[in-house]
């Protein structure tokens, strides 16, 4: 493990920041341009909301590959491999001439995209004691804040000046100045006695072992089903805002940012006070948080009351209560597994995204012209994030500890 403090952190902070932003940069650049994709391809919404579907679901396979190929031949080489996909995968987005064409190349994309975050978490795992590794991934939200905070409102702008089509050159050129800065300032942190063999038996048998163990699966789900409500809100937001509410392109972006603003701040204050009240307490305040927008999510769905206002009310807490959860229960659940964390990192980082592209697909399935679906869908992904904490790692424990 090695301190926080040296120069050294200070550099390698920020590029592991852009390694974890393929997907938010990815998802919400190209989000204004859902109408206007449905227009260019003759199509209609719920095929263009596929576009997303496709690419949560390739970034959900993607990890259960990489994690295992990072834990046998280490975190710097696997990342340039999947670099190098992105990069050629976002480059044909951009050259699309149909929407299953893109439909199939966002899925190709996503599986570029799908390495950074889950060796980032590994490389915090290699590096970092348990509470450190917490708040070094507080910090990363905060850095990486910045990208779904500025994302929409530059995917608006290049939507408007240039076209969907300029959205994933800039994704390519992205890709290849992380390419760059990977050879610059990233060092290879798997130690070669942690390096495990790729064997077809020994992966399965790894996630086996993970799948079964209580404890993990509870600190997974309750992330992985607040992520679940937040793809919900990513595929439904564009029509619920630009054409329900009629606002423009550009104000959504701005709109969009508000609850990616809420989201920094609350993986500031999450950095500060991690180190004096650890990642569970932090995460205990975040899931009560979670359950109780929750509740809000479902009545606004439901009832329709309020319009924009009480609907941008009902979803600020979700943002700011996912910087409380996703740092603190992902080293939570790889603080037991130092000798697999490539394999645990995967996992994690696969059941969010495949959670993500089933309720993506349920709003556009579901698409009526009004919020419902996508605030239904949002709050019953909170409350169960919530109950799945409270009946897997809450209850055990106590019981442990009244035994």
């Amino acid at each position: 493990m090695i301190d926080a403090a040296p120069r050294r952190f200070r550099i390698l902070l920020p590029v592991l920041a852009m390694l974890t932003a393929f997907a938010p940069l990815s998802i919400d650049m190209y989000l204004p341009s859902f109408p206007m994709l449905t227009q260019a391809f003759a199509t209609d919404a719920s095929r263009v909301q596929l576009t997303l579907s496709a690419f949560l679901l390739g970034f959900a396979i993607s990890p259960l590959v990489y994690g295992p190929v990072a834990d046998r031949f280490g975190r710097r080489p696997t990342l340039m491999v999947a670099a190098t996909l992105y990069i050629g995968a976002s480059a044909l987005c951009a050259l699309a001439t149909d929407i299953d064409h893109l439909i199939a190349l966002r899925f190709l994309q996503a599986l570029g995209a799908g390495a950074g975050p889950v060796i980032v978490r590994a490389i915090i795992r290699d590096l970092y004691s348990h509470n450190e590794a917490a708040r070094t991934m507080s910090l990363m939200m905060v850095i990486v804040g910045a990208a779904p905070m500025l994302a929409p409102l530059l995917g608006g702008v290049l939507l408007v000046e240039f076209g969907w089509r300029s959205i994933f050159w800039l994704l390519a050129g992205f890709g290849l100045l992380c390419i760059v800065l990977i050879q610059l300032a990233l060092r290879e942190s798997l130690p070669p006695q942690f390096r495990r063999p790729l064997a077809f038996k020994t992966t399965l048998g790894g996630y086996g072992s993970l799948l079964t163990n209580a404890r993990y699966l509870g600190f997974v789900l309750t992330g992985s089903l607040l992520f679940a409500g937040m793809f919900a809100y990513l595929s439904g937001s564009p029509f619920v805002f630009i054409e329900l509410f009629g606002v423009s392109e550009r104000l959504y972006g701005v709109l969009f940012a508000v609850n990616v603003a809420g989201m920094v701040i609350a993986a500031s204050i999450n950095s500060r006070l991690v180190r004096r009240h650890g990642p569970r307490k932090m995460l205990r305040a975040g899931v009560i948080i979670v359950a109780l927008t929750g509740v809000a999510q479902l009545t606004v769905g439901l009832t329709g009351i309020g319009g924009l206002p009480l609907l941008m009310a009902a979803l600020f807490p979700t943002f700011c209560a996912l910087s409380l959860v996703a740092p603190n229960v992902t080293v939570s659940a790889l603080q037991d597994f130092p000798h697999m964390a490539g394999t645990a990192s995967a996992l994690a980082g696969a059941l969010p995204f495949g959670l993500g592209a089933l309720s993506g697909a349920l709003v556009g399935a579901w698409h009526d012209g009004t919020p419902l679906p996508m605030m239904v869908t949002m709050g019953l992904c909170a409350l169960m994030s919530a109950t799945f904490y409270l009946v897997l790692v809450v209850r055990p424990e106590r019981r442990a500890a009244t035994a």
